[in-house]
């Protein structure tokens, strides 16, 4: 088709790129127009132009639905993280964000009190891995519990456990703030056996591998968990010293020491 005059080609364009489904194009494509003339670009330069926009714009959507498919329940960047009040160290934490435990299928194990940055960390990691194209889940243990439990009820356990097989990143929140009743234990154990050694998870806790029984309620059972989240594992210790007590403490002082 030819165009001959500017509002013609306008009326083209944004047809076409109705019709082919391209609104990034739709929406830049005079903008780049009049930049690409200003600045003396060829055709084919300012083809890659706009079509650049357009695979950047879809990049960035696609980025956007995996951060909201893994359902964090916040934002956290492990570029936040401050490791100068932390036992972790930035060697740690780059690890976390390169991701190649992923890529491996290995675990990863943040330990730690209250207030410490698992959380952070778990969550930093896992919105890492989704920004650099990777499927992600959080959830936190009980939340992963009462859902399997319902499906198992509803008869569509194996849909789910499959749902949750194959995701690259499953990162388990909480695991050990509440103690878990057999069939709870034994529903969970089978998410991680469904991921075993092909897909990592990342599991933040708050009491040590040997406090893990009083949460599984059987001790086998706490022994099969253990094995299956420490081998070729990325065990991290966050601590016990806790970076939101000592912020609140200090901004006490800082509260005190103004009405002084």
């Amino acid at each position: 088709m030819s165009v001959h005059t500017e509002e013609a080609a306008a009326a083209a364009i944004d047809a076409a790129c109705r019709e082919l489904k391209l609104p990034t194009v739709r929406a830049e494509a005079s903008a780049i127009a009049d930049g690409a003339l200003a600045a003396g670009l060829t055709h084919r330069a300012y083809l890659a132009d706009v079509l650049s926009a357009e695979v950047d714009e879809r990049a960035e959507r696609r980025r956007q639905r995996r951060i909201a498919d893994a359902r964090f329940p916040r934002v956290k960047r492990l570029d936040q993280f401050d490791c100068a009040r932390s036992a972790v160290t930035e060697a740690t934490v780059a690890a976390l964000g390169a991701g190649a435990f992923i890529e491996r299928g290995d675990p990863v194990v943040l330990l730690g009190d209250s207030g410490t940055g698992k959380s952070h960390l778990l969550i930093g990691t896992g919105m890492a891995a989704a920004d650099s194209g990777r499927r992600v889940r959080y959830t936190t243990a009980a939340a992963l519990v009462n859902e399997l439990v319902e499906a198992s009820d509803e008869r569509t356990l194996s849909r789910v456990i499959a749902r949750y097989g194959r995701v690259d990143l499953l990162c388990i929140d909480e695991l050990g703030y509440l103690s878990l009743d057999v069939r709870g234990a034994e529903l969970l154990f089978q998410v991680l056996t469904e991921r075993e050694e092909r897909r990592s998870v990342a599991v933040a806790s708050n009491a040590p591998f040997s406090e893990w029984g009083r949460t599984f309620s059987d001790a086998r059972l706490a022994g099969a968990v253990v094995d299956r989240l420490t081998f070729r594992s990325l065990i991290i210790e966050t601590g016990s010293n806790s970076y939101r007590l000592r912020s609140a403490n200090t901004a006490a002082e800082r509260s005190r020491t103004a009405i002084r």
